[in-house]
C-alpha cells in the first residue's frame, strides 16, 4: 500500500515538512484551494501544486476532491458544459501524472455530523453523528449547526456561499429520486471514464457519510448493493471507489470485509479509520485502533492485502488531541498515530502470511 496524508495546501497549518516526518510516507492527497465545483483545473496550477509537493520529497498521489457541479448531479440543462469542464480537468491531471480523483455524488450535503467537538473520556475531541438531532431540525439549520462549530477553519467539501444558495439548491433537487440520481451519475461516468482511460486517471467515488438517508435526500453510495451497481454500470478499472471504512462502517449492517472482496479491482483509494457505534444511527469517530471502536481494523487491512490492493491509502478523520488547534477531523497528531498503527497492521499481515 502507498501511504499518504491529506494536505490542504499552503494555508494548511500542517506543513509538508511535518507530514514527511511520519515514517514511510509516499505522498499527499492534495487539492487546489479556492476551486469551485465546475471550474477547470488549469495545467499550470496543477503543476505548481505538484512541484511544491515534490520539492519536499513527496508525491502528489491524488486529488481530493474535484467536486461535481450540482447541475450534473441534478441533471439540469447546464450539465453538459460542466462535464466538458470536468473532462478538461481530468486531461490536465493526467498530463501532470496525478492518477486518482476522489469525488462524491451527494445532493445538498457532502457529509454531515451533528457535533464536531464531542468530548471523549480522555478530554480529546472528535466528531459525532446523532440522527435524533437531525430529526429535530430542518435541512438549512444543519448548515448553521455545523458551520458554528468550525473554530474558524473552512470544512472540507463545504464550499463558501453554499448556505446562501441553500434555497436554490433545495429547489434544484426537489423531488429527485435515487433512480434519477443514479441515472445522472451514469450519464456523467459514461462521458468522463473514456477520458480517464486516455489520461490514466482513476475515479474513486466516496460513500455517503453517514451511509443512510438524511432529510429524505436520495443516497446512492451507502452499501454494497449501491456501490456494485455503480462500478458495474460503467465497467472499467477507471470507474472505482474510495473505500472509506469510517463511512461504510457507520452502518453496522455493512460487512466491510465482504465488501472489500466484492470490490476487488475496483478500489482505487482507501480511507482507513474506525467508528464507535453508540446506538441506532448514532456514532462517533474513534481513535484508529480496533479496540477503540466498532470495526476490526486488522481484518480490514488483511482483506485489502488479500485482494492485492496496492493503491493509495490514508488515515482518515482523527481526534483533536494534545491541545492542537486544527480543522475538525484533520489534526496532525492523531492521524499520524493512526497511520503508524495501520502500517503496523499491514506489516503484521504480510509477515504472517
Amino acid at each position: 500500500m502507498k501511504w499518504t496524508f491529506r494536505w490542504y495546501g499552503q494555508d494548511d497549518p500542517i506543513s509538508l515538512d511535518k507530514i514527511r516526518q511520519i515514517p514511510n510516507m509516499y505522498g499527499v492527497v492534495g487539492t487546489l484551494v479556492g476551486k469551485m465545483p465546475g471550474d477547470i483545473w488549469k495545467l499550470e496550477e496543477i503543476e505548481a501544486l505538484k512541484n511544491e509537493v515534490e520539492a519536499k520529497g513527496l508525491k502528489l498521489a491524488g486529488i481530493e476532491s474535484v467536486s461535481i457541479h450540482d447541475s450534473i448531479k441534478a441533471g439540469t440543462s447546464e450539465r453538459d458544459q460542466y462535464i466538458e469542464n470536468y473532462k478538461e480537468t481530468v486531461r490536465n491531471l493526467g498530463k501532470s501524472g496525478v492518477g486518482v480523483i476522489c469525488y462524491s455524488f451527494k445532493p445538498i450535503f457532502g457529509w454531515a455530523k451533528t457535533n464536531l467537538n464531542y468530548e471523549l473520556e480522555d478530554s480529546s475531541l472528535t466528531l459525532e453523528y446523532d440522527d435524533k438531532v437531525v430529526q429535530s431540525i430542518e435541512p438549512k439549520q444543519m448548515y448553521g449547526l455545523i458551520s458554528g462549530q468550525t473554530s474558524g477553519f473552512q470544512l472540507s467539501g463545504w464550499e463558501p456561499g453554499r448556505l446562501e444558495r441553500f434555497n436554490e439548491l433545495e429547489a434544484m433537487y426537489a423531488g429527485i429520486t435515487e433512480e434519477q440520481l443514479f441515472d445522472n451519475l451514469v450519464y456523467f461516468l459514461e462521458r468522463v471514464i473514456p477520458v480517464c482511460e486516455e489520461a490514466n486517471v482513476k475515479m474513486a467515488i466516496h460513500p455517503d457519510d453517514p451511509p443512510f438517508e438524511m432529510f429524505d435526500y436520495p443516497r446512492i453510495t451507502k452499501n454494497k448493493e449501491d456501490i456494485l451497481k455503480i462500478v458495474n454500470a460503467v465497467d472499467s478499472p477507471y470507474n472505482g471507489v474510495t473505500f472509506c471504512t469510517g463511512s461504510y462502517g457507520a452502518n453496522p449492517e455493512n460487512d466491510l470485509v465482504d465488501m472489500i472482496h466484492a470490490l476487488k479491482g475496483k478500489i482505487n483509494f482507501a480511507h482507513l479509520r474506525n467508528v464507535k457505534i453508540l446506538g441506532e444511527r448514532h456514532f462517533l469517530e474513534s481513535a484508529h485502533l480496533s479496540q477503540e471502536g466498532s470495526l476490526d481494523m486488522l481484518a480490514i487491512v488483511k482483506a485489502l492485502d488479500d485482494i492485492g490492493f496496492d493503491g493509495i491509502v490514508r488515515p482518515d478523520h482523527g481526534r483533536t488531541i494534545w491541545g492542537e488547534v486544527a480543522r475538525p477531523g484533520y489534526g496532525l497528531y492523531d492521524r499520524a498515530i493512526g497511520l503508524t498503527y495501520l502500517q503496523g497492521l499491514e506489516e503484521a499481515v504480510q509477515k504472517l502470511k
